[in-house]
């Protein structure tokens, strides 16, 4: 039985670009959401099939969110 859980994930741009990376190559992250002090300000739905095509435009989009956004949180859903 499939259980959905959320993971914070923090730090400078690079930092929270490479923990992404690992976890969207884990194959398990169904949404990532970008927030700014509490409000949604983006939303990447994932899907098995186009991970592998969504990394880079995916990272390219959540880095350039990340460097214009302060006080900007990354909210990752994925099952376990």
């Amino acid at each position: 039985m499939e259980h959905t859980i959320w993971e914070r994930v923090e730090g400078t741009g690079h930092q929270v670009l490479q923990q992404l990376e690992k976890l969207i190559a884990a194959g398990n992250v169904r949404r990532v959401v970008v927030k700014q002090r509490g409000r949604t300000v983006a939303e990447f739905p994932l899907t098995v099939g186009v991970v592998g095509v969504v990394i880079a435009p995916l990272a390219a989009a959540i880095g350039a969110l990340t460097a214009m956004l302060a006080d900007c949180t990354i909210e990752v859903e994925k099952t376990v």
